[in-house]
């Protein structure tokens, strides 16, 4: 019988259990509304489609490309925070794409942690955040998150509390799964809190774009002082609706950009070039593109909100994201998570993400994504309103 270490160290993957309930109801011919994964389900914008074909045409485009990313897209990354942030960046030292920023937290965990390291993860985490770096060998200790919790004291408690002292901390606003959002003092905060204590951060911005209510998504770079002790990743799979394009980027700190391309040029070689130079044309070209896959998801939200709330299942509005983080009813909570959302899939039709799939403060919630139709979801919340009622009366 083989083992292998790293493999032991990864829990089993909470979320196959109802992606299995979810294919053995499809094959009995039941409607599932699918709100289990993050998978955005309108297509790419045209105008980028249309750059990869051309792209694609042009054979010297099929040859490898480069690991870092071709200096097109890298200028891209750059005037895109400038224009968004006004951060003046280095598109030689200061940005690498990467494929997907799942791809690159993950070579980065490779690049800059050691076995033994200390990395400070939020709990609940999108799970790449902390088991990309317990694939590389790291040690992981959990900040919990919560709307009821003071994130930033509880990463100072963490720190306190840790021997050996943490080396980096991973932070994610607006966060998947929580849909929690912080200001740029927050930010300011964690800059000094780190040259303090000589931590990184690393920042995922995934949903930078997907915002609601007036509220704007800061970055970490906008910070003075921010490139001594940061990098930050965005992908353009939600903004731009480019999930299977597999494009997104790192921007920050030239020593941690350099150590990341290095693993990279090992690894890699960078994705399609045609994908690269359509990218340039997602981030250099018209947004109106952006602010309308906003908007969808904005009147999505207010739909499942608003229905959820009628039926007295009250779910916090989020302020960003393409998520709704809802804490289990009360007369359900006792089950745990995974239990209510195959129950609800079963009973109800309608698939949700279990939140002890992002970690052990998740379990009183589900992850429910936005990847559904206005139509969709009111037919969801028929069915989740005859469940919840059946549910009360027993």
């Amino acid at each position: 019988m083989f083992e292998f270490d790293k493999i032991k160290r990864l829990p089993p993957y909470v979320f196959a259990e109802v992606n299995k309930l979810k294919m053995e109801l499809r094959h009995a011919d039941k409607d599932i509304i699918d709100f289990g994964m993050g998978n955005p389900d309108q297509p790419t914008p045209q105008h980028i489609v249309d750059k990869l074909c051309e792209a694609a045409q042009d054979g010297r485009n099929h040859r490898y490309s480069v690991s870092r990313g071709i200096p097109g897209l890298r200028k891209a990354i750059c005037a895109w925070y400038k224009r968004k942030f006004d951060v003046d960046l280095d598109p030689e030292t200061e940005a690498i794409a990467t494929i997907g920023s799942k791809e690159g937290l993950a070579h980065l965990a490779v690049a800059i942690t050691s076995p033994g390291d200390l990395i400070l993860t939020p709990n609940p985490a999108y799970p790449i955040h902390p088991y990309g770096f317990i694939i590389a060998g790291a040690d992981i200790r959990h900040v919990p998150m919560g709307p009821d919790r003071d994130y930033f004291a509880d990463i100072e408690q963490a720190v306190k509390d840790s021997w050996p002292r943490p080396k980096l901390i991973i932070v994610n606003f607006p966060s998947n799964p929580t849909a929690q959002v912080v200001d740029l003092d927050f930010y300011v905060k964690l800059v000094d809190f780190a040259r303090e204590n000589s931590l990184i951060v690393v920042s995922d911005i995934a949903y930078a774009e997907i915002t609601f209510d007036g509220y704007q998504c800061p970055s970490i770079m906008q910070v003075s002082g921010a490139k001594d002790v940061a990098v930050e990743f965005y992908s353009l799979s939600k903004s731009y609706n480019m999930p299977g394009w597999r494009m997104g980027f790192m921007v920050g700190n030239k020593e941690i950009v350099a150590a990341l391309a290095k693993i990279k040029s090992y690894l890699d070689y960078g994705t399609f070039q045609p994908l690269q130079i359509a990218s340039c044309a997602a981030l250099n070209g018209p947004q109106d593109c952006v602010e309308g896959i906003r908007q969808m998801y904005q009147s999505r939200r207010d739909v499942l909100i608003d229905g959820l709330h009628k039926m007295g299942w009250m779910a916090d509005k989020p302020k960003a994201s393409m998520f709704v983080w809802a804490e289990i009813p009360n007369e359900f909570k006792s089950m745990g998570s995974l239990e209510f959302s195959k129950k609800m899939l079963i009973e109800a039709g309608v698939a949700v993400s279990p939140g002890i799939g992002f970690g052990d403060y998740g379990d009183k919630f589900v992850r429910i994504a936005l990847i559904e139709n206005e139509h969709r979801t009111r037919q969801a919340l028929r069915g989740i309103r005859q469940f919840l009622h059946a549910g009360a009366g027993n």
